[in-house]
């Protein structure tokens, strides 16, 4: 029964995989529901288990009581991080982290009493293990609750990652695995796995804290000293691994799900260790390896902890449930059910997410993987059933056979004397439960051999397969294009070109009829990602800066166009045309025909494969309601703290990739700042100083530009490119509502993409209000399909689909911003543009008091007021209000056919 909450924590993680796109913090929440909740609970659970066999000690009444208490703990604690860090809500994190935190402690604790008072075996010392790991789990949880406030280092959450996936689960799993491979593997262990394993210990907790320690510190020498003593720890436990293996090699689905589970580990491992190294050796920044290492997570969850949890559990459920030897093998063979397959599927898909494959093929490799992992609860409820009904029918025949023992006995008293002189016959076989167990069948080995051998062919045929349909589907994407045409032994001409600057170097390539051409592209931008497609469909892929690929275009017999397919480059020039000299011009045709068939205000994207369309908004009904994953963005600005003089603001901004609803039914692939659109509003006075961490773990390079410091942008603003990070430190020398956006080219597709946001600095004579909002007015032009990315096309038509407040369309119509009759009500508006002046307007409202661009118009003057705050892009101010009675007061652009496109809102004022 004990299991069963690992099951639910399990079935929630594929639940969140598959509905992914419509939760807060996906990505998190799916990582953290297999580690943080069916992991732990596991862990807890099952190292209990090994404790008291390893110890030689039974479990009492009291023990399992306090087993419950720590496990009901744990769970609740774990809820309530999960409730916490999506909804922002710290102090719930905060206790659930110290919920936590006591459980494992008290755990660690219970079992060090438990080996005070025993006599353990050859391995008991292995419980050490156990103890060392809920150490580690106390210092990660600890980070873990620093991270999720908001305002740590980045360090920090690699610091926190290492600890708990090397630390808590790392350690649990190789203290377990001495003993319980070579258990599961039905061989003795190596002599020697005791003395190792023990040496190994300290070597592995030293270089889990020496790595987290380099990690927290920024320090890529620490870090890879620490990964270096973590593999050597490693190394010593594999040995008596290798040598169990040797001796029966994995068969069945727990071994061979628990052994590629520890290749997924020390591979993992290895390759951070040497990224690590090769990046410093390279003179790589830290930033680089916070990417290697967020890229690794991942697998190290799916590859390592997911494995190695069905593995394990997939052998030590029947072992656990008994009932005999029979009800046990009927248990196993259940659990064991295609288990060749599904470990064959499951490792062969997370080798194609690991690969450098479109992001359609990724996706179908996780479904893949996903389907096989979730497999395991499919046969779990199952199995566990036919073994109880083994159990029951062997306690059933036990109970007729002990009856009619009984009735025997007492015809044999009445017999007498007679009877007990008769000496019986001696047979081959007196009842059933005497009979000798049948000899093994050798010639049933072959078979099953066989029969395993073809689930594993069965298995990478199926994901090789789904791989070669995926990439049909999308051949550019995956890089393969049209591919090189033409006699391979024709003449070649081979021209070097540089992209940089949004220009291709040479834009004109000329090659003579009949010759193939071979491109030699370097990408020597500073800071963007660059590509280069042709209409063929022939393309090099996404370049990073300093990358170089070699294309062969094959033979060229009329003339080809070409272009950078990344957001915006295009539009800004970074095309490139093939001219075929010697030939006949047979492609054009009186109508201006292209040679190429490419028609040149599409914007073919070699990212995506969809042509940039105008997406019908016909459809998209903005008074319906959000999706299920609907949160609107926090508008309330919150009084500042006291403060003696002048501040220092310590802000760390993430760029990423996100799919977005932006309004109801309606996803956008956005750009953004931690998470969100616009990013978050900084808030301080004159006089303050922010220090800014820009991280970028986007696609492409992106920058950063605050308007409300006074600075060369040199370098504050420069494009970084990904994985990449910098510092930019303002001091805010004057009071407003002021932008912040991505700087980088096209910046009118950066911005419109979800790259902007506020920041508020009072003016010193500001009186206090009762409540205080902000308003940034964004516009979106939509992709031709879901989730698509912004349409340059829709930007220089300047026709954008929506116009919003704070990200959304219509947001605030659907969770009202509240106030009370009689409050002082301040709302800041900033227009972030790209495009729409603002005419910020409440209906049923007057204002008293108007702010624009550092000078009020009005100031609570009696017998004045206004009706509208007018913004040009770019600007910003304040209004304020009271309410005269309850109700709802839309608030609207009044320019009235943006508000019509989503820049509409409530304020539902009560009495």
């Amino acid at each position: 029964m004990r299991d069963i909450p690992t099951a639910l924590w399990l079935l929630l993680a594929l639940i969140a995989t598959f509905v992914h796109r419509g939760i807060p913090e996906p990505r998190w929440l799916m990582i953290h529901l297999l580690l943080l909740g069916a992991i732990t609970h596991a862990i807890l659970t099952w190292s209990e288990y090994f404790s008291f066999a390893l110890l030689r000690t039974r479990a009492t009444r009291r023990d399992q009581k306090l087993q419950n208490i720590r496990l009901t703990c744990s769970n609740l604690g774990a809820v309530l991080v999960f409730i916490g860090v999506p909804t922002g809500i710290w102090a719930l994190t905060a206790v659930g982290s110290a919920a936590l935190i006591v459980a494992v402690l008290w755990h660690g604790w219970a079992i060090v009493r438990r080996a005070r008072g025993s006599l353990p075996g050859k391995f008991g010392k292995t419980i050490r293990y156990y103890v060392a790991s809920a150490g580690l789990l106390a210092i990660g949880a600890v980070l873990g609750a620093i991270v999720a406030r908001g305002d740590a280092a980045p360090q920090l959450a690699l610091s926190h990652a290492l600890i708990n996936v090397l630390g808590w689960v790392g350690l649990t799993v190789a203290g377990t695995v001495v003993t319980l491979w070579p258990t599961i593997l039905r061989t003795r262990a190596d002599e020697h796995a005791a003395t190792w394993a023990m040496r190994a210990l300290p070597v592995l907790a030293v270089g889990v804290l020496v790595a987290a320690l380099g990690a927290a510190l920024a320090l890529m020498p620490l870090l890879a000293v620490g990964l270096a003593g973590y593999l050597a720890g490693l190394g010593m436990l594999g040995v008596s691994l290798v040598r169990a293996a040797r001796n029966a090699p994995p068969r069945s689905f727990a071994a061979l799900s628990v052994g590629c589970a520890l290749l997924w580990w020390f591979g993992c491992v290895a390759v951070l260790m040497v990224g690590t190294i090769t990046k410093r050796l390279t003179g790589g920044g830290f930033e680089q390896i916070q990417v290697l290492i967020d890229g690794l997570v991942p697998y190290l969850a799916a590859g390592f902890a997911a494995q190695v949890l069905v593995g394990a559990l997939s052998y030590l459920v029947p072992v656990v449930l008994g009932g005999g030897p029979r009800p046990v093998r009927i248990g196993t063979v259940a659990f064991d059910r295609l288990g060749t397959l599904r470990v064959t599927v499951a490792n062969a898909a997370l080798v194609v997410c690991a690969l450098p494959v479109s992001s359609l093929m990724r996706v179908v490799a996780s479904l893949l993987y996903v389907i096989a992992m979730g497999s395991f609860l499919v046969n779990m409820f199952p199995a566990m059933r036919a073994q109880r009904k083994a159990k029951q029918a062997l306690a059933g025949k036990a109970a007729t056979r002990a009856e009619s023992a009984g009735e025997a006995a007492a015809s044999a008293e009445s017999a007498g004397k007679v009877a007990a002189n008769v000496k019986p016959a001696r047979t081959a076989a007196a009842t059933p439960d005497s009979a000798t167990p049948k000899p093994a069948r050798p010639e049933r080995a072959a078979p099953e051999k066989g029969r395993r051998a073809g689930q594993a062919m069965a298995g990478l045929v199926t994901v090789l397969l789904a791989a070669v349909i995926t990439a049909s589907l999308d051949p550019i994407g995956v890089g393969w294009g049209a591919g090189a045409a033409g006699d391979a032994d024709a003449p070649v001409t081979t021209i070097q070109v540089d992209a940089a600057d949004m220009t291709f170097t040479p834009n004109v390539l000329e090659v003579p009829a009949g010759n193939r051409l071979v491109v030699e592209l370097t990408n020597t931008d500073a800071s963007q990602v660059h590509d280069l497609v042709f209409a063929n469909g022939v393309t090099s892929g996404r370049l990073a800066p300093g990358e170089s690929e070699t294309i062969d275009f094959g033979v060229l017999t009329e003339d080809l166009d070409g272009w950078c397919s990344i957001v915006g480059h295009r539009q800004m020039g970074m095309t490139l045309t093939v001219k075929v000299t010697g030939a006949v011009d047979s492609a054009n045709t009186a109508d201006g025909a292209d040679s190429s068939g490419a028609d040149d205000t599409s914007d073919a994207s070699a990212e995506d494969g969809h042509s940039m369309a105008d997406m019908d908004m016909g459809g998209v009904d903005l008074t319906a309601d959000p999706g299920a994953g609907f949160t609107p963005f926090a508008a309330d600005l919150p009084p500042l703290p006291a403060a003696d003089g002048p501040t220092t603001h310590e802000v760390t901004l993430t760029v990423t990739d996100e799919v977005l609803e932006v309004a109801p039914g309606v996803t956008q692939t956005l750009w953004v700042y931690n998470g969100s659109a616009p990013g978050p509003t900084l808030h301080g006075r004159v006089g303050d100083t922010f220090v800014v961490t820009l991280v970028n773990y986007g696609n492409m390079g992106h920058s950063i530009d605050f308007h409300a410091g006074a600075l060369a942008p040199d370098e504050p603003m420069r494009t970084i490119a990904p994985g990449e990070q910098l510092t930019y430190t303002f001091t805010a020398t004057r009071a407003g509502i002021w932008m912040y956006h991505c700087s980088t080219m096209p910046m009118s597709a950066h911005i419109a993409n979800g790259m902007y946001g506020a920041v508020v600095i009072e003016p010193d004579d500001l009186p206090a209000v009762d409540r205080s909002y902000v308003l940034v007015q964004g516009e979106y032009y939509l992709g031709d399909h879901e989730g698509g990315e912004v349409d340059m096309t829709k930007i220089e038509d300047r026709a954008p689909d929506l116009v919003v407040f704070n990200g959304y369309a219509n947001q605030y119509d659907h969770a009202p911003l509240e106030a009370s009759v009689g409050e002082r009500v301040r709302i800041w508006v900033l227009d972030a543009g790209i495009e729409r002046p603002s005419s910020f307007h409440i209906v049923g409202g007057q204002f008293d008091t108007v702010w624009k661009e550092g000078a009020y118009s009005i100031n609570n003057s009696p017998g004045v007021g206004a009706q509208a705050l007018d913004l040009l892009p770019a600007q910003g101010g304040f209004v304020e209000l009271s309410f005269p009675e309850a109700g709802n007061y839309p608030f609207v652009s009044h320019l009235m056919i943006d508000a019509e496109h989503g820049a509409h809102g409530v304020f539902a004022v009560s009495p």
